[in-house]
């Protein structure tokens, strides 16, 4: 029975793994991004953001509806943006120095949450915020499109001033 029952475990185990390779076969590769830190090609953010940022795209198109995107934010020490909401949600990871955001319509210091290297947050659609720097800092945005900014204030917009210098 001993060997019977390993000759039918050997043979179970051998359908399984040319089921799972035909299958792998059949399916389409949905594809890999892999990107190492000297790899992101950094360009400058523009409007929205405020001049100074640069941004790169990881993965996706953040400009299409419904698309899935990363990309990455690297800001100056001090870089400010008032306060602004966005039309979807966002997941932020801290990747490098110290990016402090405070929730509301005024920008106020005072109610800043320092998020550190390795910190996550999730920013809920239509919810008021504001963030500034402490170092340089990087962080990974990602989502489903489109990516917009809308400021609390209009004055505040970039692309009201006429785009980043």
């Amino acid at each position: 029975m001993k060997k019977h029952n390993r000759t039918f475990f050997a043979v179970l185990l051998l359908a399984t793994i040319v089921c799972f390779a035909q299958s792998g076969k059949d399916q389409k590769d949905s594809g890999h991004a892999i990107v190492t830190p000297g790899q992101a090609q950094w360009q400058p953010a523009g409007p929205p953001l405020p001049p100074g940022a640069q941004v790169a795209v990881l993965d996706g198109d953040p400009s299409q509806p419904g698309t899935q995107y990363s990309i990455g934010l690297k800001m100056p020490a001090g870089y400010k943006i008032p306060p602004h909401w966005h039309p979807m949600d966002a997941s932020v990871v801290v990747v490098k120095g110290t990016f402090v955001m405070g929730l509301g319509e005024k920008f106020d210091r005072n109610q800043g949450h320092e998020l550190s290297a390795g910190s996550f947050m999730r920013m809920s659609k239509g919810v008021r915020h504001f963030e500034w720097t402490k170092g340089e800092t990087i962080i990974y945005v990602y989502g489903a499109g489109p990516l917009d900014t809308i400021y609390v204030n209009p004055n505040d917009d970039p692309r009201q001033k006429g785009g980043s210098k």
